[in-house]
Order: structure tokens, then sequence, then C-alpha cells
């Protein structure tokens, strides 16, 4: 049979007229005319190569092929329903993994209260955190489906990407209580001591230097870490200095901070997913638990 001539109409037809055993209640039911039933009765009796309905005194009776054809006919058309319109699937009932990329921060504030939220609402979702390789490694991943969800900066781009702005974020510049260079700080103090750096993909220079070099000027780089939570040890151990986000400053201890001895531009986080995930209901609850955390 070639699937390409079948009429799925005919089929939500047939199925009235097997209910209704009867053409006029069954065109009612579907808010078409009589003539136009009964030729699409017409129509499934040459289908089927079998009568369907046939009359008896004053009624009709379905034949034994119609009996055998109500069960699967039902389980056919709901089948097609669920397809095109699946049903929505209770939070608590989802059975999921979402991947998440995303650098240690913000990861290291998002993690626990992400769990507990999940716990509560819905606890059949799974996170993965992937690996931070940068943001634009992070936008292919999405892009490509090897991701689900991705908090970068994500500046506007021709893709196919959604972005919610998360926040702005602006740096200052941290050292250990203490520090000699505390007392009178500025441009040269600043440059005096070495600096840490963090860059999951082991950069050693950053706009930073750039600016610096714009002044004829130079910093010295005494270390490259790949996450936020290796700072603070090697703060507190020596005279080095870096310049972090507010937030990941605001929850190290013993430390002292300035604003930036030169304009340091900010920058502003976004969750971002692929257009198509627009309508996943588990991405998008664990989506608006990301967004409520920083709002």
């Amino acid at each position: 049979m070639n699937l390409r001539s079948l009429d799925l109409n005919l089929l939500v037809v047939l199925d009235a007229l097997l209910d209704e055993a009867h053409v006029s209640r069954a065109a009612d039911r579907l808010g078409l005319s009589q003539p136009a039933t009964s030729a699409a009765l017409q129509r499934c009796r040459h289908l089927f190569r079998d009568e369907l309905l046939e009359r008896g005194r004053g009624t009709m009776f379905l034949t034994p092929k119609a009996e055998s054809l109500r069960a699967p006919l039902k389980s056919l058309l709901a089948g097609v329903t669920e397809l095109v319109e699946p049903p929505q699937v209770p939070l608590a009932e989802i059975r999921l993994t979402l991947r998440i990329t995303t650098a240690d921060y913000p990861a290291v504030f998002l993690i626990g209260p992400l769990q507990e939220e999940l716990q509560r609402s819905a606890p059949g979702i799974d996170i993965v955190i992937q690996p931070w390789h940068g943001a634009d490694t992070a936008r292919a991943a999405l892009v490509e489906g090897t991701s689900d969800i991705a908090i970068s900066v994500f500046p506007p781009a021709e893709d196919d990407l959604h972005r919610e702005e998360l926040l702005v974020e602006h740096y200052a510049v941290a050292m250990r209580r203490g520090h000699p260079a505390e007392a009178a700080f500025g441009l040269a103090a600043w440059l005096a001591y070495p600096h840490i750096l963090v860059s999951g993909r082991g950069d050693t220079r950053t706009p930073v230097d750039a600016e610096l070099a714009s002044r004829g000027l130079t910093r010295r780089v005494g270390f490259v870490v790949p996450n936020f939570q290796m700072v603070q040890a090697l703060l507190h151990g020596s005279d080095m200095i870096v310049l972090l986000p507010s937030r990941v400053l605001s929850s190290f201890e013993g430390l002292v901070s300035f604003p930036p001895p030169l304009p340091v531009p900010g920058f502003s986080l976004h969750l971002a997913w692929h257009r198509r995930r627009l309508k996943d209901v588990a991405l998008q609850h664990v989506a608006a638990i990301l967004t409520k955390m920083f709002r």
C-alpha cells in the first residue's frame, strides 16, 4: 500500500462512524455534511474492502471487520495526536539529563541552590556540569547539541541561540590583608608585584595587557590557574595580586580590594540555549531556576 495516498482525515471520519454506527450522527459530530460523510464511508469501504457499516431494521450495525478496526484505529489516532501535540509530562515525572557548560564562576555559586531546587520541583532531572573551554566552544556545543545550556559572555551574533542577560559584572583588584601594596595602592604598586591570571585555556595575556601596552607598560603574570577556586590560597601565601569579578571576590575571606588603577570594562553574563529547545519543559524549568538565582 502507498501510504502517501492515504488521507488521515478519512480515518478520523471512520472513527466517528464506527463509534456512532450512524452517518448523520457522525456527520454532526465532525461538523460535516451528511453527503460528505457518506462519501467518506464509501472511500473507507474501498480502502478496507469491507462494508464496515451494514443496514439492519431501522439502524446500522458494524461488520466483524469494522469491530476489529475500532481499537487499533483509536490507538493509531491517539499516537498521531501525541506525536503532533505530545502531552505535558509533569515536572515531577520527567527523567532526563541536562548538560550545562559554564566556568567555575558562576558554577560554584549555582550548583548547591540548583540541586536543592531540583530536588524539590523536578527530582528526575540530572545535571552534568561540562568542562569549560571558552565561550566559542560553548556556543558551538549548543549549536551542535552536545550541550543543553551555557552560562558565559555571549555577545549578539548571527546564530540560533536564545540569550538572556543574567547580570552585569565589574572587576576589582584583590590582595591579601597586610600586602605591601595595600598602604598606597595605585598603578605603580599594582605593577610592582606578579599577577595571578585565571584562564581555562591557559592564556597568559588578556585585554588588560593590551591596555597596558598602549600606555607603554607591562605586567608580570606570575601564575595562570584554570579556575577561581585556586586563587585564594595563592593570594594568602604570597605577594601576588589578582583582578577578580566582584562576586567571586565577595566569597573570599581575608583579602582587601581596590578599584582597578586603569579602566577595565566589565561584562554581561548570559544564559543561553538553542532556539530549537524553546518548548523543552525540563530545560526551560532549569533555565528559570538559574535566572531567578541572579535576580
